[in-house]
């Protein structure tokens, strides 16, 4: 692969773009200025920079970001800023998607990647991808609210009951709650269903990942991908 289109791949430019970047002496290889735009290079494991800023060749891109209140997972945000927004501009330029998405007012792990397949995998129904949210309700949680919540409550948009795969009470306001389905609202709705109310909503887990407690609301990071089958 030439430099050009290999910073072109991971998000620098267009074409004529990146050819300007190396033009301009601001693009390095083991700490050596590149002046060639077409120089042939093996991308694999490389690790290149831009303006003295380090980068690892992905072919494919996997981010993890601690989603703050407020904003939107929406491509085209309407009413609050863009999730997209909190990442760096080489990363919104290779189109990533969020893998499923939270309310405005809702925290904790969000998925981003560009990998087609990885993304589908996560998001379809078929593959019971669990997820574990934090809510903190309304009123103190019963036995009886926990129960439904087990067995299944029924939602106006279906006459089947939706279960969650677990519901513990953490303490008296706290619930974890873990599903694998993707309806809309489902957490709050099936908190309600159940005869309370959320007023706040936190995503701890999302199959194979979980939030690190040293990943701060607005920050993100690299994950591997998760190829368990």
């Amino acid at each position: 692969m030439n430099l050009t289109r290999l910073l072109q791949s991971q998000g620098f430019g267009t074409r004529r773009e990146c050819r300007g970047l190396v033009a301009a002496g601001r693009v390095g290889l083991a700490g050596r200025e590149q002046e060639d735009p077409d120089a042939e290079v093996q991308p694999e494991g490389l690790i290149f920079s831009v303006d003295g800023e380090d980068w690892r060749y992905r072919e494919k891109v996997y981010v993890m970001l601690h989603k703050p209140a407020g904003y939107e997972c929406s491509q085209k945000p309407r009413h609050h800023p863009g999730v997209l927004g909190l990442l760096p501009p080489q990363l919104r330029r290779r189109g990533l998607q969020t893998v499923g998405r939270l309310d405005e007012d809702t925290t904790g792990l969000l998925l981003l990647t560009d990998d087609g397949q990885f993304l589908h995998r996560y998001t379809s129904p078929k593959q019971n991808i669990a997820k574990v949210y934090r809510a903190t309700v309304r009123h103190p949680l019963t036995e009886s609210q926990l129960s439904a919540l087990r067995t299944g409550v029924v939602l106006h948009d279906g006459p089947d009951p939706v279960a969650a795969q677990a519901a513990v009470a953490r303490n008296a306001h706290t619930l974890e709650l873990t599903l694998t389905g993707g309806k809309y609202h489902q957490v709050k709705r099936m908190v309600a269903a159940a005869g309370n109310r959320v007023d706040a909503l936190h995503r701890e887990k999302m199959g194979a990942y979980a939030l690190p407690a040293d990943l701060a609301p607005g920050e993100w990071r690299y994950v591997e991908a998760d190829t368990a089958s």
